[in-house]
């Protein structure tokens, strides 16, 4: 009945509008999440509206829908012989479910005007790139596309002129505006290509047209959208296939991308890359020294990132900086300029207890490498928080269970679990697997943010691990 009655609540319009905002106001997304919603009470935890020009035409024009559609309802009640009274009544009570897919048909509508306005943004920045004189570096995968273009951009910068979007603009939009910034300049460009439908990667690769690229690895994420992690892949190596014999760098500790790639693809994983051969390697709170093998000589390189899961990625880094010119001490240095980036595997002091937060590595691989992270750091009490992961369709109680074992296999002494629909997987894994820790459950993220200083001593390690957008529950 509540979740019912939510329906009718003054701010249930404005909650549409956050959810339409929180799916990047795509059409689909928006319905699919409407339509396995029940409760419409509670949905703003993790963050609000923000009253853009968009929101707030979709705000205005959402309650027009439903004082439409209330008098819509009424006028065909009343036209059957239903009195007045209760037609009113009727229009009322149907016009919450008639909203969203009013919201729905306006943004297929605004979508459709902007093709044209996008379509000339992208044009004029086609023209600039192909008019660039830098050598393009193209990055894809499900997963640790952001980490490999900022080591890239480190590494690349100790010897040239280097740009690269920030954040995760990798969507055609989002790359001409950062193309509309560039002084012309630049010595290499790096750019990160997102996927979420099949042929994504190739439309990116025709409007940058890159010389090199590489492929990060191949997962669950997103698997909602394609349906099969296969399908993924193939839209991936689009990439690859693009490029036929250009350099090609390919993850090969990624069990995926290992069965997709060609035996010209230059393979990269924790032995090394290309000519740069990794002969030892160690990691810990301060970060991860490497001892390379090049050209017969050993380069000693210590990195501020956290895990052995960054030893390959370094490693392809090296290895074209190396390609493109840069010396070995260049490279040196600018490995040792890498560090943490924001919300992945990035460490924090808090009163002696040591904060990592990898609160955007939402994907099965970031989840093991995390935990395996953890399990390095023997001497300390380790906690690991976590909603689980999103978008894992099918696979979701698969992955889930897997995370389970892998906690209790690794003796993580503390796993904080967020209520919602796929942590219960996560206990049955850690119970499955005779779990000697303990588990802390917690109905919302924040609750559980506020008592871990109460929970924890100095000398602790606290990661968190994904972040549980409002969209899902």
């Amino acid at each position: 009945m509540k979740g019912l009655l939510s329906r009718y609540h003054p701010l249930y319009i404005r909650t549409l509008i956050y959810m339409m905002q929180a799916n990047e106001y795509y059409p689909r997304e928006f319905l699919a999440w409407y339509h396995r919603t029940f409760d419409f009470s509670a949905i703003e935890k993790r963050k609000h509206l923000v009253y853009t020009p968009k929101a707030v035409l979709l705000i205005l024009f959402a309650w027009g829908s439903f004082v439409f559609s209330a008098g819509m309802s009424a006028y065909v009640a009343f036209e059957t012989g239903v009195p007045g009274v209760i037609s009113a009544i009727i229009g009322i009570l149907f016009a919450p479910f008639l909203v969203p897919y009013s919201l729905f048909v306006l943004m297929l509508f605004l979508n459709a005007l902007q093709i044209p306005v996008e379509w000339y943004i992208v044009a004029r920045a086609k023209r600039v790139l192909k008019k660039h004189p830098a050598v393009k570096i193209a990055v894809a995968g499900s997963y640790g596309k952001t980490t490999m273009r900022e080591i890239l951009k480190s590494v690349l910068s100790s010897g040239k002129r280097v740009a690269a979007p920030g954040g995760s603009h990798n969507t055609p939009l989002g790359i001409a505006k950062f193309v509309e910034q560039l002084r012309g300049d630049e010595e290499v460009l790096i750019f990160e290509f997102g996927e979420y439908y099949p042929g994504d990667i190739m439309r990116l690769c025709k409007f940058v047209e890159p010389q090199w690229g590489v492929i990060t690895g191949i997962n669950e994420a997103h698997l909602e959208r394609f349906k099969t992690v296969d399908r993924a892949a193939a839209t991936i190596f689009e990439l690859a296939r693009y490029l036929k014999d250009k350099p090609v760098y390919v993850n090969a500790d990624n069990e995926l991308v290992r069965a997709h790639a060609a035996t010209t693809h230059i393979r990269y994983d924790a032995h090394g890359a290309g000519d740069w051969q990794v002969v030892a390697a160690e990691t810990g709170i301060e970060g991860t020294s490497i001892d390379f093998k090049h050209d017969e000589a050993v380069l000693r390189a210590r990195s501020k990132l956290l895990g052995l899961h960054n030893v390959g990625p370094i490693a392809a880094a090296a290895d074209i900086a190396s390609k493109l010119g840069l010396t070995d001490e260049q490279i040196r240095l600018g490995i040792e300029r890498t560090k943490p980036f924001d919300h992945r595997l990035q460490p924090r002091l808090d009163g002696g207890v040591v904060m990592i937060d990898d609160s955007y590595n939402g994907n099965p691989d970031g989840a093991r490498v995390a935990i395996e992270f953890l399990r390095t750091l023997q001497g300390r009490r380790r906690w690991y928080v976590t909603p689980g992961l999103v978008e894992m369709g099918s696979r979701k109680q698969e992955v889930h269970e897997t995370i389970g074992r892998e906690l209790a296999q690794a003796h993580i002494e503390k796993v904080v679990l967020l209520r919602n629909s796929v942590t219960p997987y996560i206990a049955k894994g850690l119970q499955e697997s005779d779990y000697k820790g303990e588990i802390v459950w917690f109905d919302e993220a924040l609750a559980a943010y506020r008592a871990l200083p109460t929970m924890t001593v100095s000398g602790d390690v606290v990661l968190i691990q994904n972040d549980w957008p409002d969209q899902y529950f």
